[in-house]
């Protein structure tokens, strides 16, 4: 029987988020529940705080968890955004533990992977064909990497260098935030860095997403690429949506 509700929590350098998901519309049910980042974000301190978001809904399945991290086998290779104390930390059998259920129990995915698996399930269909790259704009620049619809795990394009810089140092949404950038200066490095990309990797479509996809009216169309652009239609839910639907459909890389 295929599972209609699953539950994600998706791990950002700001905050936690989770809420309980409509698998069948790729929608959430209900509000979502966010606690912020712990400073530091070691593994421990965010375990506490993932259990107190499962523990908020009384949820008992499977759970689905993102980390802004390269993910293999259920274990950290890196850490963006979060304390270093990650890497190489086996973050199923961490959270597997720390919520009482079987590891088979846990999906742990990379950020970006989890939303743009949700954007390729329940959003526009243009993206199930030939090559996508959804990229999402927060504390960093995460990326997803499709063809055809498949996806190719833990692809790192926020580091992509531009300039001489660390892309994400320059064109992530908390950098607009923090030097007060408006939307058409910040759209002008989003732009830059969109075009460095396109030739290095040619995709067939970009899918902006993140909070600030929320606002994409105000910049998307200042953008000059040759690639095609699309607002995630889950906007800043997609994490959430494509870690449950993971859990439920036993999707790990």
């Amino acid at each position: 029987m295929t599972a209609t509700r699953g539950f994600g929590i998706d791990i950002g350098g700001s905050g936690i988020k989770g809420a309980l998901v409509d698998l069948e519309k790729g929608a959430l049910i209900g509000d979502r529940f966010r606690i912020d980042t712990p400073r530091p974000a070691t593994p421990d301190a965010v375990a506490d705080v993932v259990a107190q978001i499962v523990a908020h809904f009384g949820w008992d399945g499977p759970v689905g968890i993102t980390l802004p991290a390269v993910v293999k086998k259920g274990v950290a290779h890196t850490a963006a955004n979060i304390d270093p104390s990650w890497i190489g930390t086996d973050a199923d059998a961490l959270f597997a533990k720390r919520l009482d259920r079987h590891e088979d129990d846990i999906a742990m995915l990379n950020d970006a992977d989890a939303a743009g698996m949700a954007e390729i399930r329940y959003g526009d269909p243009a993206a199930r064909k030939g090559v996508t790259t959804l990229l999402t704009f927060g504390t960093g620049i995460g990326s997803a990497l499709f063809q055809h619809g498949t996806l190719m795990p833990n692809t790192e394009f926020g580091h992509v260098e531009v300039d001489g810089h660390d892309a994400e140092k320059k064109a992530a949404a908390s950098v607009k935030d923090n030097e007060g950038l408006s939307y058409p200066q910040w759209a002008k490095r989003v732009n830059r860095y969109l075009s460095v990309l396109e030739n290095l990797i040619w995709p067939d479509l970009f899918i902006v997403g993140g909070g600030v996809s929320k606002k994409a009216e105000k910049w998307v169309p200042l953008l000059e690429i040759r690639t095609p652009v699309l607002a995630a239609s889950l906007q800043n839910n997609a994490g959430i949506v494509g870690a449950a639907l993971a859990a439920a459909e036993g999707l790990e890389h």
